[in-house]
């Protein structure tokens, strides 16, 4: 099996499952720095996970957008809802295209590296909040990226029908350390437990009959 993919990888539960998961095809991990108020958390996570597989491992700065988009995600934590994960109470943290740009820089950073895939974890659970999570999108996003790339680079996106439960059942049964995963979109030192993200975490190892081990501010 050949390393000709780069995954998009934020730090969280879904991308580094899939990390993992995928290693043997990922050439290169590229994390974005744009802002958000869990961002350097995540990065820190994505950055150790890497080396425990051996996996290059790159930051790619996108500043502009925590300056000129608006989302309660790039506005920090007392902006972020509490509660469920559900359209009304979650929506406020969508980060307009986020996944659009990141996408087309990954494609980008793979034509440049002689690379075929961009991998991402968008997952089932993200497709009532989030646009461009969703399959039509991944779809049309590849398409473009094909036509616009001598390589003929495409998306590959294997958690885009599942959920987070069944994402975590992946990951435990490879090994996957979750206590060096995060989530919160509060950013803190620990995981706040209220928010949406945090309830959905829960939620997932709950399901999954898994022994979470985060460490929440509040359970």
């Amino acid at each position: 099996m050949s390393k000709d993919s780069v995954i998009v990888l934020s730090g969280g539960m879904d991308s580094v499952t899939m990390l993992h998961e995928y290693s043997g095809q990922i050439a290169l991990a590229v994390s974005f720095d744009y802002g958000s108020n869990h961002n350097a958390r995540e990065i820190d996570c994505a950055a150790r996970q890497c080396a425990r597989l051996g996996i290059t491992h790159i930051v790619i700065p996108l500043e502009f957008m925590g300056r000129y988009f608006k989302s309660s995600l790039l506005s920090g934590a007392k902006e972020i809802p509490e509660g469920n994960y559900d359209d009304e109470n979650m929506r406020s943290t969508v980060v307009p295209f986020r996944n659009g740009i990141m996408l087309s820089v990954a494609c980008g950073l793979a034509e440049s590296e002689g690379l075929k895939h961009v991998m991402i974890a968008n997952h089932g659970g993200d497709h009532a909040i989030y646009p461009d999570c969703r399959s039509a999108f991944i779809s049309s996003m590849s398409a473009a990226m094909k036509a616009g790339t001598y390589n003929g680079i495409d998306i590959v996106a294997p958690y885009t029908d599942l959920t987070k439960t069944e994402i975590a059942r992946r990951g435990a049964a490879l090994g996957v350390d979750y206590s060096d995963t995060y989530s919160c979109y509060k950013g803190g030192e620990r995981h706040c437990g209220r928010c949406g993200t945090c309830r959905e975490r829960q939620e997932a190892f709950r399901e999954a009959g898994l022994s979470d081990p985060t460490e929440y501010e509040v359970l």
